[in-house]
This record gives structure tokens, sequence and C-alpha cells, in this order.
């Protein structure tokens, strides 16, 4: 076996010798004790322990090359042994060997000592210590391993290490990406302001508490702007003839006066009832004389929360706060959220159909409205009964406007009843304005249609209505101070 080995040239010197001549015991073993005790020392770095391997590789490389030798030339000497061996068999057969104890074979035919061949020892080829080369193999083979394990470790940790740097840089990919989707988002918002995705809709993307705050926010802006607007319009005189009373005293003749005369009677008999005792109204507003009632009603997920307030302003009477109501030559002077109106038709001296668009409160879609406006007053049944007036507004259609895509056309059904209450003047004197009390009662069914979320709606009319009551009264105190009382 170990002569095909040497044959084929496998352990050959020119095949295994590496980076020289072969090494000696000493520096072999010299050579593994500086490398190995290093080995497994911790802490060492890759590289560290790749040029040990590298310095290990030498060695055993050296090392084979020295034990092949060995094994050659043990091959060698046992082939020349059994060669001169064969040789004196065959010259005399009949004639034995004498062994001795020094392990050499005789041949006595003549009585002289002839060496046949001499036994293999071990520094019996080369001088190679056989025992210490192999004990130096087996540790140089021990300390590749040991520094192989080593290696495996720190590679380990190293793959450990760098996968938790490509997690963390993953981590951060992720949240940079979703900060630029953000701000993409934002982006988009902006860019398109007013766009159908951003308004009042069933797909609209803006949630309930950005809507309201985009709500409050406008109405806050028009409050501005009405209050330095407030200032010109006070001082516009505008007047306009007040027809004699019978005029209001009917429906008057038109197609719609069965409708205004069913109005007027539903306003006299539910509208006035007193509402304290009732548990399905809410009281969500008190200031001073005005108290604001709501009644929550949803149909269809479309809030049609009644409203009713109840208010008493000195000074004026429902005749005259009923006038102001009414005609449509004073309306922008006290309504602030009526962007432009028109009467589309005038049914009678007390009786037209009004539309109008009220400004857009972004991101709620405009809304627009058309309805039938009469003023009526209402004959009292005996002498202690108070003074009526009375103006309902409510939805109607005609053929001169029709809906748009431009805005929701809202439906209402309003009533204003105004009570005047006199209280006799001292002596021979007068009455004056000091002497008389109106009692309003303003009652709103309103429905606004469009998707606009109902927390919204019953936020904005529970802000604006007791704003309009007081802004619309105070207009009238303005406007009636110092004139002749109307009744």
């Amino acid at each position: 076996l170990l002569k095909g080995n040497a044959d084929s040239g496998y352990g050959s010197e020119s095949s295994l010798r590496r980076h020289g001549s072969m090494l000696s015991l000493t520096s072999a073993t010299s050579g593994y004790s500086a490398t190995s005790t290093s080995s497994f020392k911790k802490g060492h770095s890759l590289r560290e322990k790749l040029a040990e391997m590298e310095t290990f590789r030498d060695i055993l490389c050296r090392q084979v090359d020295t034990l092949q030798k060995y094994f050659d030339g043990c091959a060698d000497a046992v082939s020349k042994d059994e060669l001169q061996r064969d040789r004196i068999v065959e010259d005399d057969e009949d004639d034995f060997p004498n062994t001795r104890t020094d392990g050499e074979f005789l041949h006595n035919n003549n009585g002289s000592k002839e060496k046949l061949f001499q036994s293999l020892s071990p520094k019996g080829i080369n001088g190679i210590d056989f025992k210490g080369e192999a004990i130096t193999f087996k540790a140089t083979t021990a300390g590749i391993l040991a520094t192989l394990s080593h290696c495996i470790d720190l590679m380990v940790k190293r793959e450990d290490s760098w996968q938790k740097r490509v997690d963390k840089e993953m981590e951060k990919r992720r949240r940079i990406e979703e900060g630029y989707k953000s701000a993409l988002n934002e982006l988009k918002k902006k860019s398109h302001f007013g766009g159908p995705d951003y308004e009042e809709g069933p797909n609209s993307l803006i949630n309930e508490d950005e809507f309201f705050d985009a709500v409050e926010a406008a109405l806050d802006r028009q409050d501005k702007i009405e209050e330095q607007c407030h200032t010109e319009k006070t001082r516009i005189q505008r007047s306009s003839p007040v027809p004699p009373g019978d005029v209001y005293s009917s429906a008057g003749s038109h197609r719609f006066s069965g409708k205004v005369e069913e109005m007027v009677q539903n306003h006299m008999t539910y509208s006035l009832q007193d509402v304290g005792g009732d548990a399905n109204w809410q009281l969500v507003v008190e200031e001073g004389e005005m108290k604001v009632y709501r009644r929550e009603v949803e149909e269809n997920g479309i809030v049609l929360d009644p409203l009713k307030a109840t208010h008493s302003v000195k000074g004026v009477t429902g005749h005259e706060v009923c006038h102001y109501f009414w005609d449509t030559a004073y309306r922008n002077d006290w309504e602030t959220t009526i962007e432009n109106f028109n009467v589309v038709e005038t049914l009678s001296d007390n009786a037209a159909i009004v539309y109008q668009t009220h400004k857009r409160v972004w991101p709620a879609s405009q809304r627009d409205v058309l309805y039938l406006s009469a003023m009526r007053k209402i004959l009292a049944n005996n002498e202690n009964d108070p003074d009526t007036w009375l103006v309902c507004n409510f939805s109607v259609d005609h053929d001169d406007a029709q809906p748009s895509s431009r805005c929701v056309r809202a439906k209402i059904n309003i009533g204003m009843i105004c009570q005047t209450l006199v209280s006799p003047p001292e002596g021979d004197k007068e009455i004056s304005r000091d002497n008389i009390l109106c009692k309003i009662t303003y009652v709103a069914n309103v429905n606004p249609g469009g998707w606009a979320p109902a927390s919204v709606l019953r936020a904005v009319a529970k802000r604006e209505y007791p704003k309009f009551l007081k802004r619309f009264t105070s207009y009238v105190q303005e406007k009636t101070a110092g004139k002749p009382i109307l009744f």
C-alpha cells in the first residue's frame, strides 16, 4: 500500500512540499506550539484566525512530506531485504541462518559472518523520528480543527452582527418610506385642496374630527369678515313701504294658499307648546332670556333635529320683528350665511317664493334652498290675547329653480312666531317702546341633505342658531330705535 502511494506520486515530496524546504521535528513542534497557544485565546479577529490557519496549513504540508519520505524509505528497505533473502534461499536451501540477538542474519557456509539485512528501527530511515512526527502531526491537525471551530464561531457571531445591522437598516428604511408616504399624502391633500376626495361625500378622506375642525375654522373666518362689514352695513339706511295690516290677515289667493294655511295652523298648534316638561327636548343653550332646545332625530343617517328657541326682546313689536325677518330688502343686513338670493315668484303681498344659496363652509358642500315665505297676522280670539304675527318658510318646487349639481338642495320648515306684550304706561302717558316686549318663538326643521357627519351638524347648529337669533334681534332693535311703533 505504501509502495503504491509512493509510485502514484500522491505522497511524493514534489506533490506535498509547500513553502521551501522541509521542517525538522524541532521546528515543526515549535511552530505548532507558537500558533496553537494563541489559537485558543478569545477575542481574536477572524483575520488573525485565518492567518493561524495558513501557518497550520504550511506546517501540516511539511509534516506530510516528512512522513511520506519516511514511508517511502520504509518501503524501499523492506523491498531490499526481501530480495536478499530470496537470493540466500536459492543458493542454499538446506542451510539456515543463525539469528543473533542484535537482529542480524548471517550465512555460515564458509564460516564467515555476513549481514543479510538490517532490522528497522525508529530512527533507521534518514534519521526521521516517526513517533515524534506522528505526535506532531496529530497536534497540528488538532490545532487546525480548534482554529476552524473558532473561525466558525466568529463567522456565526459576525453573521448575527451583520443580521442585526441589516435589520436596523431595514427598519430605518421602513420608517423613511412611511415618512415619505405620509409627506406625499399631505402634499396631495394640499394640492387637491377642495378636491372631491377631501370634501363632504360618502368617500371623503377626511375623518370626523378633521371635518369638524375645518368647518369651525371656516365659520370663525366668516365671523371676522362679518364683524369688519358690520359697521358699513349699519350706515346704510334701507326702508320699504309696510303694507296695511289687513293684507296679512289671510293666506291670499294663489296656488299655494291651502299649503300656507296648513303650515300656519300647525305652527300655532304645535310650535307654541311648552317644552319644559317634554323629556324629548334637550336644553342646549341658555343665555339670558334666550333658550335653545333640540330634539335628536335621524332618518337614514341624516340629522333632522328639530330646534326650538325662545327669546324676549324689549322695545320692539311682533309686527316689526316679522317684517324685518320676512322682507327680502333687509335680508343681507342681518343674514350672514347667504351668498346670494332672488325672488323667483311673488305670489301675493304677503307671500313669495325665494331661492337662495348659502356660503360654502369647506369641506362641506354648498347648500341652496328654495322656499315659500309667507307672513301672517293671527287674529286674536279675545281682547286679552296678545297680538301675534308669524312668518313661515317651507320648501317647495319651482320650474325656474331646479336643483343643480353645484349645490346640495336642503329642505326647510321654519316658523317665527312673535307675540307683543304691552305693559300700561303710568298715568296718561302714551305707550313707548319701554312699555312693549316681544316674545319670540323660533322653530326650525332642516334636512341638510348630503353626507356631513351628524356630530358636525349638531355642533354647528348649537353654535350658529343662538348667534343668528341674537344678531337678528339686535338688528331689529337698531332699525326701530327712535321710530314710531308698528303694531
